[in-house]
């Protein structure tokens, strides 16, 4: 189901809590969501539509990928980017990515993955996790 965005700045500084099987109508309603916005929006956390779970969907080079309790495990090739995020009002803003990251998460059937992202793809995910960090370009 798709859900309204959150725009207030103090939910969306919470860290999120890790997600369970319990949480997977939520990674829906995320898809679904995204879906919805997939005009002006290429990745979201669970936060972002009022729920304070590590849930990420996104773009992943043309189909959507969900992970739960996303973590980088290692980052490499800084650099400075601006971005832009549908929960934030305002333009885009000044912060730092990783060209290269290795993540650990859960897919939906909760069975653990590792796989090395880069690019537009490893922005996404680090932006996304930085919401479930409570983290706010």
């Amino acid at each position: 189901m798709i859900q309204p965005i959150v725009h207030d700045p103090i939910l969306l500084a919470r860290k999120s809590i890790p997600a369970g099987r319990e949480d997977l109508p939520v990674a829906r309603d995320l898809l679904d969501t995204l879906t919805a916005h997939k005009e002006a929006c290429v990745g979201m956390a669970a936060n972002m539509i009022g729920v304070t779970r590590r849930i990420i969907a996104f773009d992943c080079e043309g189909s959507y990928m969900v992970m739960l309790n996303p973590e980088i495990l290692t980052a490499s090739g800084e650099y400075d980017t601006e971005e832009g995020c549908l929960s934030l009002l305002g333009g885009p803003r000044k912060t730092k990515r990783y060209q290269k990251i290795k993540v650990r998460w859960q897919n939906e059937a909760l069975q653990t993955r590792i796989k090395t992202f880069t690019g537009w793809t490893a922005q996404i995910i680090q932006h996304e996790i930085d919401h479930c960090n409570g983290v706010l370009i």
